[in-house]
């Protein structure tokens, strides 16, 4: 099935926001606009760009549940007032993390209460965290991981034991109901299995979704991108007939809802043009999870470069913290002088005693590492910045760097990897790279760099990475 038929079933159909609840939402599409603040004039702003969707980069997951309510309701709040004056319908997506961590079903309730106090309702809540380039599937209503030894129950690997996400189902039905507390009964959540998507119709589908009401949950099953574009037909028709629909999706959803085919990473002649010559570049990681530990451990086999390491335990030190940071941002802007440089916090994960004391935790560590990297790119601005791991990469873009605006131009790697040109603030013209903590394979970090680098010199130099 064709990107275009849903290119023109797109014909007046709503515009999708996109709250994303952190940056890696973007990585599957290309030349979308995507806004870290939310005013009125913002989402305006976003809204005149005529592209069938647009990001709103809201960084829930760092959020304990009350702030996320809060932060949710005020964007979908912004976006009705903007949408109206602009003349424009809107439908909204709760972008979140295709190995299923976030906050669900609190994201798409409160998208619901505001809408239905602007008189509106939404009869059911699109399920789909399918991320097809990254791996992760869903079959026979079972969400899955493609590992080296092949697919792997969701429930069955590190992304479950999150200390602050964590889940025992793979179903996604039984998903819903353990994280609703069994508000949203499993028997209750509508499956549309890959026999429903491949052999049914349009039509045939589009009646399904249109007899679901009262917010029930409805399931995707995806093990490519044309199973979305199957079901997104059928939730466009269903949309032009009356139906209303939120949609908690991964980031394969997102490429099928504004009827994009899987592309071709960046060109090297647009790096060229985005990347600087004569700086080095700068690499911002705060994910900890073993995969990017490898691709760290991987770059360092591949290549020179000077490391800065934030001591988890010297940062959550109120006493020792500034100084600290203050000698991180000395060695890492001297050394931005001479050759590409990593910072980074130490590897030992520090946990709290719970959920709450944990994501505290995960904050300060955050709010540290972004405000070094804001001294060292006020210090020496690089030629490029890529931030490593999902919150990471929010807290850097509008803590570090001030982006407001941007447009996500595409991928650097195949179906992963976003790049950003923000265009407003004191990063307008910098090339940022998210990056999230758990995609990619153990090269894919060195891989990045050796595109980005590889772009500010001219062609045929025969420069490359060196031990």
């Amino acid at each position: 099935m064709a990107a275009a038929q849903v290119r023109r079933a797109l014909a007046g159909a709503r515009r999708v926001v996109f709250l994303d609840d952190d940056p890696t939402g973007t990585q599957t599409v290309r030349d979308l606009p995507v806004l870290t603040r939310w005013s009125v004039d913002d989402v305006r702003w976003a809204l005149r760009r005529e592209t069938p969707g647009f990001f709103v980069l809201t960084n829930t997951r760092s959020l304990t549940p009350g702030q996320a309510a809060a932060r949710d309701r005020d964007v979908v709040e912004a976006c009705l007032a903007a949408a109206g004056r602009e003349g424009v319908a809107l439908a909204f997506a709760s972008r979140s993390d295709s190995t299923l961590r976030g906050h669900f079903p609190l994201e798409t309730d409160v998208i619901g209460e505001v809408i239905a106090e602007r008189g509106g309702t939404v009869d059911a809540v699109v399920l789909a965290p399918a991320y097809v380039d990254a791996g992760r599937v869903t079959i026979g209503g079972v969400h899955w991981l493609r590992s080296a030894g092949g697919l792997l129950p969701v429930a069955d690997s590190e992304f479950a034991r999150d200390a602050t996400f964590g889940y025992r189902s793979s179903r996604l039905a039984d998903w819903a109901a353990e994280k609703s507390g069994g508000r949203i009964p499993a028997g209750e959540v509508v499956e549309l299995t890959l026999d429903d998507l491949r052999g049914g119709t349009t039509d045939g589908l589009r009646e399904r979704l249109a007899g679901t009401h009262g917010g029930r949950v409805v399931a995707l099953d995806a093990a490519e991108d044309d199973d979305l574009r199957a079901a997104v037909l059928a939730i466009l028709a269903a949309e032009r007939g009356g139906s209303s629909f939120v949609y908690r999706i991964g980031p394969s959803f997102v490429r099928a809802r504004v009827g994009q085919a899987a592309q071709p990473p960046v060109g090297r002649g647009t790096l060229a043009g985005l990347v600087g010559a004569g700086a080095h570049g700068l690499v911002v990681v705060g994910s900890h999870v073993a995969l990017t530990s490898g691709q760290l451990a991987r770059l360092a086999e591949r290549r020179r470069f000077v490391g800065v390491e934030l001591d988890v335990p010297a940062v959550l030190d109120d006493e020792r913290a500034e100084e600290h940071i203050r000698g991180a941002v000395q060695r890492a802007a001297a050394a931005l002088g001479e050759d590409l440089v990593v910072l980074s916090t130490s590897r030992n994960l520090v946990e709290g005693a719970d959920e709450g004391s944990s994501l505290d935790i995960a904050r300060r560590v955050s709010a540290a590492l972004t405000r070094t990297a804001r001294r060292v790119v006020a210090a020496r601005r690089p030629a490029f910045v890529v931030a490593k791991g999902g919150i990471t990469s929010s807290d850097v873009a509008t803590g570090a760097l001030g982006i407001r605006r941007a447009w996500a131009r595409g991928s650097l790697l195949p179906g992963i990897v976003s790049l950003w040109e923000p265009v407003s603030g004191p990063a307008a013209g910098l090339p940022y790279v998210v990056f999230a903590g758990n995609v990619g394979d153990e090269d894919a970090l060195a891989d990045v760099i050796e595109r980005l680098e590889s772009a500010s010199r001219p062609q045929g130099s025969g420069e490359g990475m060196v031990p």
